[in-house]
C-alpha cells in the first residue's frame, strides 16, 4: 500500500485495514513531520522497527497486528508520543514492553487481548515496570475508567476562540430569555390594567344607571304632584259651583 506524497501536511493520517508491505507502509516517510494521529489497525504489521520519524505524533493506533517486538525504536522516532495501542498483538513477555521505559512522556497504554495481560499481577507489574504510565488498558492505577483520550485531545485541538464564542451565545440565550421574561411580565401586567379599566367602566356605567334611576323617579314624584295639585284645584272648583 502506497500512501500519497502530496499529504505530507496532515496532521491525522487513517490507514485500517489495509495491507502493509513486508511490515511497513511504503510512503509512509519522514516527511510527515507534522503528523500528529496515525491508525494503522489490522494492516498485518510485525514490528515497527521500519516506522519513520515522527517527532510530532502523539497517538499511535496499531491494534490487531502481529507485532511481537521491535518496539525499542519508538523512544527515538516519536519521542512526543503519549498513547499506544497495541491490543490485539502477539506480544507475550514483559520485556516485550520494557524498552518503553524511555518514552518519558507515555501516559496511557493498550495492550488488551495480548498474551502479557494474562499474566499474574499483569497490571501491577507493568505500572511498575513503566512508572510514567497513568492509564493501562483504559483504567488507571486504583482501576478507574480514564477519561476517553480522543475527546481529550479533540478538546485540545479546537481553534482558538472556540470557548468564547460558547460563552457568548450562552449569554445571548440568557439575555433572550430575560426579554421574554419582560415581555410576558409586561403583558400581565397590561392585562391586569385592562382588567381594573374594565371594573372602573362597569362600576361608572352601574352609577349612570343609579342617576338615571333616581332622575326617574324624580319626574315620577314631580308627575304625582301635579297630579294632585291638578285634582285639588277641580274639588275648588265644585265646592264653588255648590254655593253658587
Amino acid at each position: 500500500m502506497t500512501v500519497c506524497c502530496w499529504c505530507v501536511e496532515v496532521a491525522e493520517l487513517v490507514v485500517d485495514n489495509c495491507r502493509s508491505s513486508d511490515g511497513e507502509v511504503e510512503g509512509l516517510t519522514d516527511e510527515y513531520s507534522e503528523l500528529e494521529i496515525l491508525s494503522m489497525v489490522n494492516i498485518g504489521l510485525t514490528s515497527l522497527s521500519k516506522l519513520p520519524s515522527l517527532p510530532k505524533l502523539r497517538q499511535l493506533e496499531v491494534s490487531d497486528n502481529s507485532i511481537s517486538g521491535g518496539l525499542d525504536t519508538l523512544a527515538e522516532k516519536c519521542p512526543n508520543l503519549t498513547y499506544l495501542n497495541l491490543s490485539g498483538n502477539k506480544i507475550k513477555e514483559l520485556s516485550a514492553i520494557k524498552v518503553l521505559q524511555n518514552m518519558k512522556n507515555l501516559k496511557s497504554l493498550d495492550l488488551y487481548s495480548c498474551e502479557v495481560s494474562s499474566l499474574d499481577d499483569y497490571r501491577e507489574s507493568v505500572f511498575e515496570l513503566l512508572p510514567q504510565l497513568t492509564c493501562l488498558d483504559g483504567y488507571d492505577q486504583e482501576d478507574n475508567e480514564a477519561p476517553d483520550s480522543e475527546a481529550d485531545n479533540d478538546d485540545e485541538a479546537g481553534p482558538p476562540g472556540d470557548d468564547d464564542e460558547d460563552d457568548d451565545d450562552d449569554e445571548e440565550d440568557e439575555d433572550d430569555e430575560g426579554s421574554e421574561g419582560d415581555e410576558e411580565e409586561v403583558g400581565l401586567s397590561y392585562l391586569m390594567k385592562d382588567g381594573i379599566q374594565d371594573e372602573e367602566d362597569d362600576g361608572d356605567y352601574v352609577e349612570e344607571e343609579e342617576d338615571d334611576d333616581e332622575e326617574e323617579e324624580e319626574d315620577g314624584d314631580e308627575d304625582g304632584v301635579q297630579g294632585e295639585k291638578r285634582k285639588r284645584d277641580a274639588e275648588d272648583e265644585g265646592d264653588d259651583e255648590d254655593d253658587e
